[in-house]
């Protein structure tokens, strides 16, 4: 059983009949397809207006290019201290922002509270010294899997206008933080300020489905020249492009991320009823973050189920893991068996019930 991540499970069904679909025949190269026009015009239905889309390959070259478009080579991006951004992607956004800093900021559950980003961006000084703050960025789900609600959305949109930042999200799991909040595409985008998405569908069901989405024009004006340098126009454009025309259809990218939720909810609740476990905070999309007795954490790692250790930075002030526990993460995903999130909560529950008794 493996809950080591939401990107460890192939592509979806109806995601890999677009591409055997889209594969028939000739059609024009780099993304001049009318495929690839079909989704453009798909992404503007989606958000409800006008949207510049350019398709690239993974979540990492769609924040590097998404950045670079944002900050200049003297500038400072901010964003947690955990973000995807500055801890998992090899320095590429200050490679593609060409020498700009990443600046980390602490925050619960790896989410950044628009009180503290103000804060930071007014202890700055003012002089030619200092790297002048250009945008903030934000990953929505959380590395910590929570979900920016609407309101603060707003709130730190209202931020990044005020001190003249751009303001960029980071969507890997755009469809799992979309369905927790019940609400549209654009009421949790552009309508809260952000001006840059990373686009993501990799994780729910895409093959290699990324896409930068702009909602202010004068950051895509440059984007396909970058992204050519990038290695990021893709040649059979239409095989890339095809995956959304898939993953959109019939909702299928709502219903994956759905299923997704559902089932780290059912094993959120299920471990919470295990004694000895908690959460190191809600579970609010498809990632759950329990602090577990060393004992447990042995004992499910025998019986073969994978996952990952995580680190305490993002815990909130009154929540420490003990030298007797660990803090893990679960990841479930559009292809996660609910058989298999059950088979988990049993071998917890009966371990930790047979330690009890010994």
């Amino acid at each position: 059983m493996n809950f080591a991540s939401d990107n460890i499970v192939g592509a979806s069904a109806p995601v890999l009949q677009a591409i055997v679909e889209a594969n028939a025949g000739a059609m024009a190269a780099y993304g001049n397809d009318e495929i690839s026009k079909r989704v453009r015009t798909r992404f503007n239905e989606i958000f409800e207006r006008e949207v510049s889309v350019f398709f690239v390959t993974t979540g990492t070259a769609a924040n590097a290019l998404a950045l670079s478009s944002a900050v200049p080579p003297y500038g400072l991006c901010v964003c947690h201290r955990e973000a995807h951004i500055i801890d998992d992607e090899c320095g590429a956004p200050e490679f593609f922002m060409h020498g700009a800093k990443l600046a980390g900021l602490p925050g619960v559950g790896a989410k950044l509270r628009a009180e503290d980003v103000a804060a930071y961006l007014e202890s700055l000084p003012k002089a030619v010294k200092q790297m002048p703050p250009k945008a903030l960025s934000i990953s929505q789900v959380s590395e910590g899997g929570m979900v920016y609600g609407l309101d603060e959305l707003s709130a730190l949109g209202g931020v990044c206008r005020e001190h003249g930042l751009s303001f960029h999200m980071d969507g890997a799991r755009f469809a799992n933080a979309l369905v927790s909040l019940g609400c549209t595409p654009a009421e949790m985008t552009w309508k809260q300020g952000v001006d840059i998405l990373s686009f993501g569908a990799t994780k729910n069901g895409g093959l290699m489905a990324e896409a930068i989405v702009v909602f202010k024009p004068e950051l895509a004006e440059a984007l396909d020249y970058r992204s050519k340098r990038a290695g990021q126009i893709i040649s059979k454009g239409r095989l890339a492009a095809s995956q959304f025309e898939g993953y959109f259809a019939d909702d299928h990218w709502l219903a994956n991320a759905r299923h997704a939720n559902r089932m780290a909810a059912l094993l959120s609740a299920g471990l919470l009823q295990v004694p000895g476990v908690r959460l190191g905070w809600p579970s609010q999309a498809n990632e759950v973050f329990p602090i577990i007795p060393k004992a447990l954490d042995r004992a499910l790692k025998a019986a073969g189920i994978l996952y990952h250790g995580w680190t305490e930075l993002s815990l909130p002030e009154t929540e420490r893991v003990a030298d007797h526990e660990v803090l893990i993460r679960l990841v479930t995903s559009w292809a996660t068996r609910e058989e298999d999130v059950r088979r988990l909560l049993e071998l917890a529950s009966s371990e930790v019930g047979r330690q009890a008794a010994e």
